[in-house]
């Protein structure tokens, strides 16, 4: 299959395609189509083309500017939000949407019988929502609603000023009702499915490609610079980056770490600091890795500087914290390489030279990339520790199943890039329960700290998510940083318009255009 994209692709190339059609290599195939099932990177992108919430990411700035709101106002205590819907904004089908669409669309969401992913971002900001999440409490209890036709009004549980950077995320997705109570889950699939976005599904064809087209009934597309976007389904990061060199691909976001030199010759590659951390996830309910000693040890047994010199080499940093540098926040100092007191802990625990241990299985989704890392980690454990590690790569969807819903795993390859430009989009993946915790770590005095974080304001605010971090990397270790993220982008900009290096590598479709 790899070899027949990269044929069609470069016959596409030598033919010319029009200045007004894009070409991405996204990624894995989407896990789906529908906005509040979206977990991951390659659907984001999809989901930008096809969908628009109450506000869309500035391409400069991540932060947010007018979507379906064309404005919005706090109140002075910062824990009311209302947005103005405009009027007249519809579906593709013609359906308008109004402030009651938005209640409805956010009230699936956290829906708990739907039980989606990300539904607790929008329920631990929005008042009355987390029992509602967690079964305490109907819907009535949720503080959102419909002032009138055109006006949403949401209340938070604290002061919460960059609430409106957060509407940017699909976690706060607007979807339409109407066509989901005709369709139910089919109504993602082309033929069925209804968008309000820049764009419209025009063609799906699974493990390869997915093809939108402009849409005509979006609000703003008179301003909507591309005809078409092909989204190329393909994690082989050396097939993308020959794509790209073909011409066959305008856009790639991942460049095989083993061409490094190479790529950075080029004009067209553009590097710049991301807000993101590349980590592992311990399983913290498997032996022996309950014990905070021997994660610890294996925290302290990794040469992180030599990583991203050696492996990774594409100007990453290493992290020693888990939440990255943030205006305003210090991160924790975190644990520094020091493989004698590796050793110690280990000793310690119960596996003086790492006798006794057991076998343990990193897993990852498969990319070469993931690959070279988990194989330097690998030895890193068996030099320093005298331990030996098993690795396992799976395919994207299989690896979310297993590391978010089964959970079968002892250690498993993550990477975060914040939902929004504030550390909270970082400490709150880790309370009791939580949709993103996956290594199933749970600290009382953590989920306190977090849940008083959210009522509070300033200086004193990031003093409380200060002390939880310590505790969950300093303490506890429930996971392990290995670097912090920089953007590794192929796109000729001499060629395209409204397309900018950003903290959050956000691109959102409707201001990409051709150059003049």
């Amino acid at each position: 299959m790899r070899k027949s994209l990269v044929a069609l692709f470069a016959l596409l190339a030598v033919l010319g395609l029009s200045a007004q059609e894009f070409t991405i290599v996204n990624g894995t195939e989407p896990v789906s189509l529908d906005p509040h099932a979206v977990e991951g990177v390659p659907e984001h992108r999809i989901y930008m083309a096809l969908f628009e919430g109450l506000t869309v990411a500035d391409p400069r700035t991540n932060r947010a500017v007018p979507g379906v709101a064309k404005s919005w106002s706090y109140s002075k205590d910062f824990k009311t939000i209302t947005f103005n819907i405009r009027e007249g904004v519809k579906w593709s089908d013609g359906v308008e949407i109004t402030a009651d669409t938005v209640v409805k669309s956010w009230l699936r969401k956290m829906d708990p019988k739907n039980a989606f992913q990300y539904a607790d971002l929008p329920a631990s900001y929005i008042a009355g929502a987390m029992d509602y999440l967690e079964g305490k409490a109907g819907p009535e209890n949720v503080k959102i609603r419909a002032v009138d036709k055109y006006t949403f009004e949401v209340q938070l549980v604290g002061p919460t000023p960059f609430f409106a950077d957060m509407t940017i995320h699909y976690a706060f997705a607007i979807v339409p009702i109407h066509a989901i109570e005709k369709y139910g889950a089919d109504w993602v699939k082309p033929g069925k499915i209804v968008s309000n976005g820049p764009f419209v599904l025009k063609e799906w064809k699974p493990q390869e490609k997915i093809v939108v087209e402009k849409n005509p009934t979006y609000w703003d597309a008179k301003n909507v610079g591309l005809k078409k976007i092909t989204f190329i389904a393909n994690d082989d990061v050396n097939v993308g980056y020959n794509l790209y060199k073909t011409g066959a691909a305008d856009w790639v976001e991942t460049v095989p770490s083993e061409l490094m030199d190479e790529v950075k010759l080029r004009k067209d590659f553009h590097v710049a600091p991301e807000y993101g951390t590349y980590y592992y996830i311990f399983n913290v309910t498997r032996k022996p890795l309950d014990d905070a000693r021997v994660r610890k040890a294996l925290a302290m047994s990794i040469d992180k500087k030599a990583l991203v010199e050696k492996v990774t080499r594409g100007g990453q940093v290493p992290a020693d914290s888990f939440v990255p540098p943030s205006a305003g926040y210090t991160p924790t100092k975190g644990l520094a390489y020091n493989p004698e007191q590796a050793r110690k802990l280990l000793a310690d625990a119960g596996f003086p030279g790492g006798k006794g241990f057991p076998t343990l299985t990193i897993l990852y989704n498969t990319s070469s990339n993931h690959k070279r890392i988990a194989e330097f980690i690998q030895a890193q454990w068996k030099e320093n520790l005298g331990i030996t590690v098993n690795l396992m790569n799976q395919e994207w969807g299989t690896y979310l199943d297993t590391r978010s819903q089964s959970h079968n795993f002892d250690i498993a390859r993550a990477g975060w890039i914040g939902d929004y430009l504030d550390p909270s989009t970082f400490l709150d993946m880790w309370v009791t329960g939580g949709t993103q915790n996956d290594g199933l770590y749970s600290n009382k005095k953590y989920d306190e700290l977090i849940q008083k974080s959210r009522v509070t304001s300033g200086a004193e605010r990031f003093k409380i998510m200060q002390e939880a971090e310590n505790i969950l990397i300093d303490q506890d270790m429930a996971v392990l940083p290995l670097y912090f993220y920089v953007t590794q982008n192929l796109i000729n900009l001499d060629k395209w318009d409204g397309w900018y290096p950003n903290p959050l590598n956000t691109h959102p479709w409707k201001f990409v255009r051709p150059k003049k």
